[in-house]
């Protein structure tokens, strides 16, 4: 199931929407299996939950020289992607509350749930700078006044409501200092939905209702696990090539390629311009294939080996194989006779 990447800036609601979610998925989780066992788990990562303080993302205190290496904030980052990747799965819903500021981390996070074929998402909390940093300031605060409480503002303060129990989440986290929060918000990296890592891009405002976020969660839901949901694939690149029954494809590759160049030797006469005959498989038995020497001169060792080295150079590394499923023994005599003819051709 999928990855859900919270993102916004700092003190713009990330939380409380994300336990909005969370509250969401797990009755729309027991509503699809009432009478059997959850068909899907539920997982909440953030800062919190893996204890991590705000502290981290503070480049206040670092050397101008050492604050790009910022060796604090990509331990917290190097501990957030291994709680995500321990449970991510087709079965595990991952929603990850947090900064999520800088693209290529959610590119990464995108290349992991793809890579274990499940979809991932953004939910964007929209909020003004202006709004989140009211909230980060009311916070700073309610934290001085915790710290330094005056004993003839008691009354006044419990009538304005300060002391008073906070929603889930806010007093836990507590505040940004000042300098951080505004560091924080200058390196902020909008998602992009034009790009693949950032899509499905959803957004929630500060002004959102609980209903208007409801409307959002089910457009969520469907395309994350109900009908509108595509299947994922994998990168060509990361799928491990299939192997064939007779050992490692390069091990292979090596034993069809140095055969033929074997077979070569063995039959062309001293004149060339020889057709010689290569069986399609390893043995004797089965179809034939011609290689097609040039005319009056011989080919030697060395510029055979020459261009065996070249099939195998593009062969090794995937080039052209997309297309062509499993290189097998026969499909590799295949092509590899059909290279050289080429070759010889153009030579000759």
């Amino acid at each position: 199931m999928p990855l859900i990447i919270v993102t916004g800036f700092p003190t713009s609601g990330k939380t409380t929407r994300a336990k909005q979610l969370h509250d969401y998925l797990s009755e729309r989780i027991r509503e699809s299996s009432p009478s059997t066992p959850p068909r899907y788990r539920l997982h909440l990562i953030s800062d919190q939950t893996l204890s991590i303080p705000r502290s981290v993302y503070d480049l206040s205190a670092t050397p101008a020289h050492v604050r790009s290496a910022n060796a604090s904030e990509k331990d917290a980052r190097a501990s957030i992607y291994g709680a995500v990747k321990r449970v991510l799965s087709d079965r595990d819903i991952v929603i990850l509350d947090g900064l999520n500021y800088i693209k290529g981390w959610r590119y990464q996070l995108f290349c992991e749930s793809k890579a274990v074929r499940t979809p991932s998402c953004v939910l964007q909390i929209g909020c003004s700078k202006e709004k989140a940093k009211e909230v980060n300031e009311e916070r700073l605060k309610r934290r001085q006044e915790r710290q330094d409480p005056a004993p003839e503002s008691t009354a006044a303060d419990a009538e304005n409501g300060v002391g008073k129990e906070e929603k889930p989440g806010e007093e836990e986290e507590g505040p940004y200092e000042p300098e951080n929060w505004e560091n924080l918000v200058f390196r902020y990296e909008e998602p992009n939905p034009m790009t693949r890592w950032d899509s499905p891009l959803f957004t929630l405002i500060w002004e959102d209702t609980e209903e208007q976020a409801k409307q959002v969660f089910d457009s969520m839901w469907d395309t994350i696990a109900g009908e509108a949901r595509k299947p994922v694939r994998p990168n060509q690149a990361t799928v491990q090539r299939s192997r064939d029954a007779g050992g490692d494809y390069l091990y292979v590759l090596d034993r069809e390629t140095q055969d033929i160049v074997k077979r070569i030797l063995d039959k062309q006469s001293d004149d060339g311009g020889d057709e010689i005959r290569i069986p399609s498989g390893s043995g004797n038995d089965g179809d034939e294939l011609v290689v097609e020497l040039p005319a009056g001169k011989k080919v030697g060792l060395p510029q055979l080996q020459r261009l065996r080295r070249a099939y195998m150079g593009l062969h090794r590394g995937g080039i052209g194989l997309e297309g062509v499923g499993n290189m097998g023994p026969e499909r590799i005599r295949e092509t590899f006779v059909g290279y050289l003819n080429d070759a010889f051709e153009k030579d000759g």
